[in-house]
């Protein structure tokens, strides 16, 4: 079983670490820099990216943010968690990390109420979920696209980063967590009810 930690600062956070532990991940809320010392994945949710960013500078989390980044622990960003790491980010301009060498739009699909579900381009029906969702504007030559929405990019990887414009969490469908993550096998008590 791994152990994932999910940014808990603020945001969506709480439908990503469902899908973990139907995934049979051990799950924990990162609020703390020492929360980081024993993960062996991260997700960094959707939310005000803003805001997010205040509170990971108030709560001492951007160092060691960024030495798990740099260890090649796998990080699933979405939505905001996108705008996070995106290399620049526009309309209006903020802060970021720069790990991910995209450029994007922030609510570029509109706002809240123009949220709406729609699937991937290719046959695989990844389903897709945009809530005032940004639009990446430009891939780096090292990003990978994995999935795109009417010919845009809406999921990308590069290195040991995943991220996602859209809401993987809110759909009935893991395949993006264990895509990242992976599927653990559950302990064979955990298979028959007991009684």
């Amino acid at each position: 079983m791994a152990h994932i930690g999910v940014l808990a600062v603020q945001g969506a956070f709480a439908r990503h670490a469902d899908v973990l532990r139907a995934l049979s991940h051990d799950v924990s809320l990162v609020r703390a820099a020492r929360d980081f010392d024993t993960l062996e994945g991260l997700v960094l949710p959707g939310g005000e990216s803003t805001v997010q960013l205040d509170l990971i500078g108030r709560f001492g989390l951007e160092v060691p943010l960024r030495e798990l980044i740099a260890r090649g622990v796998p990080v699933l960003a979405t939505c905001a968690g996108l705008i996070l790491l995106a290399k620049t980010v526009e309309s209006p301009a903020q802060p970021s990390f720069g790990a991910l060498d995209v450029d994007l739009t922030r609510n570029a699909w509109g706002r809240q109420l123009d949220s709406f579900e729609a699937q991937e381009d290719s046959e695989a029906g990844l389903p897709l979920i945009f809530i005032r969702a940004p639009r990446i504007t430009r891939v780096g030559p090292t990003v990978e696209v994995l999935a795109r929405y009417r010919g845009e990019p809406v999921l990308v990887r590069e290195r040991n980063i995943t991220a996602a414009t859209f809401h993987p969490e809110l759909s009935r469908d893991p395949r993006v967590h264990a895509a990242v993550f992976g599927v653990q096998a559950r302990p064979a008590s955990d298979h028959f009810a007991s009684g």
